[in-house]
């Protein structure tokens, strides 16, 4: 089956010294990483893998329906909060994600999830995102801390693999500050031990949330309203002694003036070692191929001596010494694997604080503060260079002048080389982020309510990369002088003028190891800023009870209106040398932009019937937004769903509605940029090409390489991509629908059941032209127009494919999730939870271009990765969470299984087999998770295991990490253990 695959300094502004004080810097023992350019579009770093291109608000008084993870969290709420509201027979009724009115539990047409804190704090997560990772539901395609190279040490999540653009992450019900080099929610900076639940809206919500809510909506409610305290300290390491990991957080409330007001504070600290790849076996060294029936080759071409392409030299590499020269073998090639990170270093210090006062019923005032400085840093080999890279126009290829003293063939010659002289890449990311919300609540008249807020959010990030590459500085030391400098492909001589006329810089010989001078001269430290910006007013207006239906067993009518207007802005400032192309990383042009939206919504939910024969409940819902972009006019998205219960024993519910999402600023107004896509260039795989391999053939020589066989690429396993914005986009527009069955038993009590099928289209799909799409398209004839998007340079290796960013085609994707949840007290002192999440993916539809074909890639897994944030990494068709826990008395024994279906590899083009690769398919892969908890009057103490059987991750030929990162998270770290104690007062 064919398948194409889409794919600061530190700033210290917001609270003062006061804060500074619990937030310490990274260390000089980091390990740092790969450059970066904007992760929503961020291109992997040159790190010569043989990798291929991947397809494509707190309403009124809500009343967490959350078991809370100690009796301190359970805390009685202060006389500022009114008893919830109990719908008609007494059941308690609460405000869930998906709808602005209360409902009774379970009785709502939307499908969500809730996660406890407990469920969290059970497991070995210290970040919210790698807790989601481990749901069915949650798709691969956002970023994970085991993602390391391009990615900026964010987490960001997903829903059903529609990239982490097409889901809203809300906080307390409202829109939150995102990650200005992401442009989405960065996970790590949300306080793991602060959070009171999670609740995931597995539907579209345009029409209650706005854009970005495609896929749905995840709720992280925060603990408030406390007059109780906690302290909880909790520390951990694999069986390695990495990964190693500390937390501390605490906080505290108080009420005051006789229970009328509020203030609850709280802090975290947390740190995460990382895990070096060249302390897992199975992960160095790296396979760099995957032909049938040969044995495969290690490492990267990319060697630390200076490699000879071209001329009577050509196969040659210097000795490392400088001595002389040998011919280039496998023993050559560099293992970049023992410089990588397998894990990102996080360090993340969080200080909030929150106030109420209830002036009367009519006027509470309220105001929210959070505060986050987090540091991330990874590390990678030393840069490999063989030219210049657009939009400079220094020599490319990296051409060795014949009348250089140090040329011994006195003809000119095409080389290239792994820069180990500079030492290796160290990236360190430092983000400071501040939000402020103040607002009021309370009673207008009767049942009616009300919540205003405005909401302030800055986040400003610096990006560091040491030991990077100055190309000019470069050429300069080797001599080399264009006699063109506005053409790259220009012929050069030796001038040693242009050197010792520069300050600092010494004459060199390229097959020689550089003097620590040179070294120094010829490299910089990459300097890269960034800031987003999120003003938000939001009105809520709503009531539950507006009008009783006037006949026998008819419900209540409740109705919610709100406006919102928010304006975002963003942008993107890459160093000097990144703008110039002068760097031997990526190339970045600054980005900047922003929009304002000013929007209208609504909700109407009905009580049809009520307590009548074969209607226990039967309650429609309506919801509808107006909404006026500054760039894009107006739309309007809408939803209706039915929730049908004719016994106490079973409902059926099911939801239709619009979705729209308009395109992000990076999107817009990204400014171009050149990383390196994993693809892989036609004509030095010419034989994959089966039937259209004459095609590939006859293109390649009319681009100047005469002999296709013999031929071989610079960057194998990647190409110099541009990528960019593009302010033509249009929005993209969704439909989505769900139904299903939830079954309560009344002869098994405690046991809750349901079963969800849901599909989602989405049209004009915000994506790229893939950059192997394009090379294939053009290099076999079934897609020409690409061809001016492909560009060589002088020595026919590819200078860049550019790939900006267009409203390409559709995506459609439905799958079934099947969840269980079973409590039963098996004795007075005894007690058994059970708890399934299932998810089996029938089809993933992808449209890589207008009016192109449909492909499906439910069951594939990109073995090359995804290229930044968003991209998606692999399709299980099944996913499963499982966890089992017994308590007796105050002794708690926790077990978690995880399950991951097995994948077929898809190249970009085809799937692989047995005819095309060695290894072709990974198989479904289990780990497994065992926590014990105790509970001593006002002390709470774990202690658990992650990957108890120190599971490995399966091969994936990714000629990176040999595995899956974005997908085999837990099975990286290895065996993680871990204690946590905690005290309330």
């Amino acid at each position: 089956m064919k398948n194409v695959k889409v794919i600061t300094k530190k700033t210290s502004l917001f609270l003062g010294a006061a804060l500074l004080v619990s937030m310490p810097v990274i260390g000089s023992g980091v390990a740092d990483g790969a450059t970066k350019s904007k992760s929503s579009q961020r291109k992997v770093k040159h790190t010569q893998t043989h990798a291929v291109t991947t397809p494509a608000a707190q309403a009124p008084r809500i009343v967490t329906n959350s078991a809370p993870a100690t009796p301190a969290a359970a805390a009685r709420s202060s006389a500022l909060s009114r008893p919830a509201a109990t719908m008609d027979g007494g059941s308690e009724a609460i405000v869930v994600t998906g709808s602005l009115l209360r409902s009774a539990r379970n009785t709502d047409s939307n499908p969500v999830q809730t996660i406890t804190s407990k469920q969290i704090q059970q497991t070995s997560a210290v970040t919210l995102g790698d807790y989601l990772q481990r749901l069915p539901s949650i798709g691969n395609s956002g970023a994970a801390n085991t993602q390391t190279n391009g990615f900026g040490g964010v987490s960001c999540t997903d829903l059903r693999n529609l990239s982490s653009t097409r889901v809203l992450v809300l906080v307390d019900g409202k829109r939150t500050t995102q990650d200005p080099g992401a442009a989405c929610v960065d996970l790590n900076t949300i306080p793991v031990e602060q959070i009171a639940s999670v609740e995931i809206l597995k539907d579209g919500g345009s029409e209650l949330y706005g854009a970005d809510a495609v896929a749905g909506v995840i709720n992280i409610k925060l603990r408030h309203d406390l007059n109780t305290g906690n302290i909880t300290i909790r520390g951990g390491l694999t069986d390695h002694g990495d990964a190693r990991t500390g937390l501390i957080s605490a906080y505290k409330g108080w009420n005051f003036d006789h229970d009328r007001g509020n203030i609850t504070i709280s802090g975290q600290y947390m740190t995460v070692g990382p895990v070096m790849q060249r302390d897992r076996s199975w992960a160095n060294p790296v396979q760099a191929s995957n032909d049938p029936g040969v044995a495969p080759i290690y490492g990267s071409g990319y060697s630390a001596g200076m490699r000879v392409l071209s001329g009577p030299g050509a196969g040659l590499i210097a000795n490392s010494d400088g001595s002389g020269f040998h011919n280039f073998t496998s023993a050559d090639r560099y293992n970049y694997g023992n410089d990588q990170s397998l894990s990102n270093y996080l360090q993340s210090s969080t200080l909030s604080g929150d106030i109420h006062y209830r002036v009367n019923d009519h006027f509470i005032p309220y105001a929210q503060v959070r505060y986050t400085h987090k540091s991330a840093a990874t590390s990678m080999a030393a840069s490999p260079v063989a030219g210049s890279i657009y939009p400079s126009t220094l020599s490319n290829p990296l051409t060795l002048p014949g009348n250089a003293p140090y040329n011994p063939w006195g003809e000119d010659v095409v080389t290239q080389k792994r820069y180990t002289d500079f030492g290796g890449r160290r990236s360190e990311t430092a983000v400071d982020n501040l939000q402020v919300m103040g607002g009021a609540r309370g009673n207008i008249v009767a049942n009616w309510e009300y919540d205003a807020s405005m909401t302030y959010g800055v986040s400003r990030a610096s990006y560091d990369t040491e030991n990077m590459g100055n190309y000019r500085h470069i050429l300069e030391e080797y001599g080399i002088r264009q006699l063109d400098p506005s053409d790259p492909g220009s012929a050069v001589t030796y001038d040693p003028t242009v050197c010792t006329s520069q300050r600092g810089c010494v004459l060199q010989n390229p097959f020689a190891p550089m003097s620590a001078q040179a070294a120094n001269y010829g490299k910089f430290t990459q300097h890269d800023t960034a800031q987003y910006m999120l003003r938000d007013f939001n009105l809520r207006v709503n009531n539950d009870r507006v009008v009783k239906m006037p006949y026998e067993n008819g419900g209540q009518l409740g109705l919610a209106f709100g406006l919102e207007h928010r304006s975002e802005q963003l942008s993107y400032t890459p160093d000097i040398l990144a703008q110039s192309g002068d760097t031997t990383g990526n190339t970045q042009a600054y980005s900047g932009g922003g929009f304002n939206a000013t929007e209208v919504y609504g909700e109407a939910k009905l009580n049809l019937l009520h307590n009548a024969f074969l209607a226990r409940d039967l309650t429609v819902d309506a919801q509808g937004r107006w909404s006026h972009y500054n760039t894009f006019g107006n739309t309007q998205n809408w939803k209706v769903g039915i929730d049908w219960a004719p016994t106490r024993d079973i409902r059926f519910r099911g939801t239709l509605g619009t979705s729209y999402r308009q395109p992000n600023v990076y999107e817009l107004y990204g400014g171009q940029s050149l990383g390196y896509a994993a693809a892989t260039d036609p004509c030095a795989q010419v034989s994959s090409y089966a039937g259209l391999a004459a095609n590939v053939i006859a293109r390649c020589q009319r681009d100047g390489i005469k002999n296709p066989a013999t031929f071989e690429v610079a960057n194998s396993g990647q190409v110099p991509a541009i990528s960019g914005g593009n302010a033509k986009l249009s929005p993209e527009m969704g439909r989505t629908y769900t139904f299903g069955t939830v079954i309560t038993p009344r002869w098994i009590p405690g046991l809750t059941a349901s079963v969800e099928y849901w599909h989602y289209t989405v049209k004009n799909e915000i994506s790229s032209v893939l950059a192997q799409y394009a090379l294939d398209g053009c290099y076999t004839g079934t897609a020409t127009q690409y061809c001016s998007a492909i560009s060589r340079n002088s020595n026919q290796q590819l200078n860049y494919v550019t790939t900006l960013d267009e409203n390409l085609g559709g995506l459609k994707t439905s799958g079934i999730d099947f969840d269980l949840d079973y409590h039963v007290r098996v004795s007075p002192v005894d007690v058994l939870t059970l708890s399934n999440n299932f998810q089996q993916i029938v089809s993933y539809l992808q449209q890589n271009e207008p009016g192109g074909p449909w492909y499906n890639y439910a069951g594939r897994l990109f073995f090359a990765g995804s290229s930044g944030v968003g991209g998606t990494n692999g399709i299980p068709r099944v996913t499963n969470y499982t966890t089992a826990s017994w308590a007796h008395d105050n002794l708690t024994f926790t077990y978690m299984l995880h399950y991951t279906g097995g994948m077929v590899w898809n190249d970009g083009t085809n799937d692989l087999n047995r005819q095309t690769a060695g290894q072709w398919k990974t198989p479904g892969i289990f780990t497994h998770d065992v926590t014990v908890n105790y509970r001593l009057h006002k002390w709470n103490f774990e202690v658990g295991v992650n990957n108890l059987l120190d599971k490995k991750p399966p091969f994936v030929f990714d000629a990176a990490t040999n595995t899956a990162n974005a997908i085999y998270s837990s099975a990286i770290i290895g065996r993680y253990v871990f204690a946590q104690v905690g005290l309330d007062f």
